[in-house]
């Protein structure tokens, strides 16, 4: 069974953005410059955001936190993307997901300049991705496309079951694995809450790919032997035996898998370095577009 080391993988292409993103600093005169909104202060966006800035840090980028209360009226959140988009210096800037109950997920994306939109969750990136026309693709499903060509696996005329159809991992990871590209040409059947007989429609994988948020949700009768598998799912659960006093899991079941595996990602240290990392590289293009460098 081969343990897909995201952080390592993560760790080469961080070296060499570090190079790639010296070189556009002295060509342009300034580094690429990303920025993230944080709304409220969740522990697990908390932690995501210091990790993405501390990764800018790493590759020479200039960073930028905007932090908000929790009750910030929709509107000013609105204003201050505007804000962003017309800032010359921005290459390009996020906002953390999830957001209060009281603002619009979609309103938000959709008031992205899509050129800035480096997690790629705007519609025109969106569509873009789904014509394989150049684009910002959305960073989860980005980085899982990364460390599948990072480690060799092969996908095309294989039969991938992903389990989740959310817009953010999902339905783009989709189009990913189907559309005529290497990695890609993959058979892709999506899962959901609805599906029935999941059981014997995951046993069918030779990659099953879990995005469903649920801890532990794949156990291993839904996971035919030999199956590389992908967890996607960072939960949090309470252990008094750690000093923050919870440990992250994925949505599959890792004891009980893993040794059915050819190949599988752990959690923490697969998928989650790996968003950070598509991060970066859409950051970097997004900067040298804005720069007429491509």
């Amino acid at each position: 069974m081969i343990l897909i080391d995201g952080k390592k993988t993560s760790t080469e292409i961080q070296e060499k953005l570090a190079r790639e993103t010296a070189e556009f600093s002295n060509s342009v005169g300034k580094p690429p410059h990303l920025a993230a909104i944080l709304v409220g202060n969740s522990g697990p966006s908390e932690t995501y955001v210091a990790a993405k800035m501390e990764t800018c840090r790493k590759v020479g980028f200039k960073s930028s936190l905007i932090r908000f209360e929790t009750d910030i009226k929709e509107e000013e959140l609105l204003l201050e993307i505007d804000r962003l988009n017309a800032d010359p210096d921005l290459h390009g800037f996020i906002v953390q997901l999830p957001l209060p109950n009281h603002i619009s997920v979609e309103k938000v994306i959709e008031r992205i300049d899509p050129r800035k939109d480096v997690d790629g969750f705007h519609p025109l990136n969106m569509g873009k991705m789904a014509k394989n026309q150049p684009s910002f693709a959305s960073a989860t499903p980005w980085g899982i496309m990364r460390l599948i060509e990072a480690y060799g696996i092969e996908t095309a005329g294989k039969h991938v079951v992903i389990l989740g159809r959310s817009q953010i991992v999902g339905l783009p990871l989709a189009l990913l694995l189907s559309r005529n590209s290497n990695p890609g040409n993959a058979t892709v059947t999506i899962c959901h809450s609805r599906t029935q007989n999941l059981t014997e429609i995951t046993r069918q994988a030779d990659i099953l790919i879990a995005a469903i948020g649920i801890p532990e949700f794949v156990k291993a009768e839904m996971v035919k032997p030999g199956a590389i598998v992908i967890d996607v799912g960072i939960n949090r659960i309470p252990d008094e035996s750690k000093k923050s006093g919870f440990r992250l899991i994925g949505d599959v079941d890792f004891q009980q898998v893993s040794p059915l595996c050819s190949a599988i990602t752990p959690v923490p240290g697969g998928v989650g370095p790996m968003t950070i990392a598509a991060l970066m590289e859409n950051t970097l293009m997004a900067a040298r577009q804005q720069s007429g460098l491509s």
